[in-house]
């Protein structure tokens, strides 16, 4: 079975981003899993901590889910043109130390989608991880991009995806993201 973590970059309890990932799940293709994890309860990056008390609980554990799974998921609001600070928060912890990089993120297939209450989706938000994922040495899956705008229009209000389109292009924006992850799996020649 190929596993995936799935990450939402808000922490808001109501967040779009987070419904994105819930209807993710509920939409995998069949035998694949996908945990979704939390940055929830990861502190703010300060090296002198990990210095002195190396990384926290909360971090070790997520690195260890995103190390052991085939992909991650990266489900990314946008905030005033760009990423959030908290989950680019998260990224950073997940990379130290740097000697750990390879073992979290180094050819880790990663796919980005996004959902946005304006009318451009998450576009600045997706770009300007592209040169976090390079740095780290991830594999992004680039065939296929899914941009939600105006995304408080496509959920119900119980948080389910409602929009038949959004479903539809989330599906096949997934069908191609775990082909991606499988073919990475294999051995090549």
């Amino acid at each position: 079975m190929t596993t995936l973590v799935g990450l939402s970059g808000s922490l808001r309890e109501g967040s779009l981003n987070s419904a994105l990932l819930r209807a993710a799940a509920e939409l995998m293709p069949a035998g694949v899993a996908l945990d979704i994890a939390t940055i929830r309860g990861i502190p703010l990056y300060d090296g002198d901590v990990e210095a002195a008390e190396g990384l926290p609980a909360t971090v070790q554990a997520l690195k260890d889910r995103v190390a052991a799974a085939d992909g991650l998921l990266f489900v990314t609001p946008e905030y005033n043109n760009s990423m959030p600070g908290v989950m680019k928060n998260a990224v950073d912890w997940l990379s130290r130390p740097a000697s750990d990089i390879a073992r979290v993120f180094g050819g880790k297939p990663i796919a980005m989608i996004g959902a946005s209450p304006g009318g451009f989706g998450t576009i600045l938000s997706q770009n300007a991880w592209l040169p976090v994922f390079r740095t780290l040495g991830a594999r992004l899956w680039s065939e296929g991009r899914l941009m939600v705008p105006r995304a408080h229009t496509v959920f119900a209000a119980d948080g389910t995806l409602s929009d038949p389109k959004i479903r539809t292009a989330l599906t096949t924006f997934l069908q191609g993201y775990v082909e991606f992850v499988e073919s990475s799996a294999q051995p090549h020649a």
